[in-house]
């Protein structure tokens, strides 16, 4: 009996539904399911793949990002979409006119949106409004901003500017993480 070895690489792991418990987001995908089949185009398949994405996958944008992506000729007027949570930013003194679907938003991010006299909407609330996607824009997140990614790396090789694993913050003083390799007169320096 032989072994199909071709098979093995051909495996793709892809959800086939979310791994939330939330009601809400299993109507969705049965609404974009239903949208990607009937009304066929790269929008409606991109928005389901996203709603069955993990939360990691999923970051959150600040209304100031949605923004200033949002601003210019060829973007006036449009939808901006975003499969995720949208949050405020103080650091914006003034909101845009925005028209914004998303899966949530803060309540000061809907507040001030709405003050400016944009719009804000759900996602089945753009399905009726824009079924194929037209006069949308897909924004996501940045992945990477998550904490976790400035421990990736190798802490203390030249050139690479990783953060190390300190147990505790009671180990962040002059001594420690200052030994070895780290000064001549240790053993060894790490030329930079």
């Amino acid at each position: 009996m032989g072994r199909d070895v071709t098979a093995i690489k051909k495996h793709h792991a892809k959800r086939s539904s979310p791994s939330s418990t939330n009601p809400y987001i299993y109507l969705l995908v049965k609404v974009f399911r239903f949208l990607s089949r009937r009304a066929a185009c790269p929008f409606n398949k991109t928005v389901l793949h996203r709603l069955m994405m993990s939360r990691t996958n999923l970051p959150p944008m600040t209304l100031s990002k949605v923004a200033s992506l949002m601003t210019g000729k060829e973007r006036d007027g449009k939808i901006a979409v975003i499969v995720g949570t949208v949050t405020d930013d103080t650091r914006l003194a003034e909101v845009p006119k925005l028209r914004v679907a998303a899966l949530k938003f803060t309540e000061t991010a809907r507040a001030r949106i709405l003050k400016a006299g944009g719009e804000v909407m759900t996602l089945d609330q753009l399905a009726m409004v824009a079924p194929k996607g037209s006069n949308t824009v897909l924004l996501r997140g940045k992945r990477s901003a998550r904490t976790v990614y400035k421990y990736f790396g190798a802490p203390g090789v030249p050139g690479c500017h990783a953060r190390p694993y300190i147990p505790s913050t009671s180990k962040t003083g002059r001594k420690h993480e200052r030994a070895r390799g780290r000064r001549a007169g240790k053993a060894w320096k790490v030329a930079a």
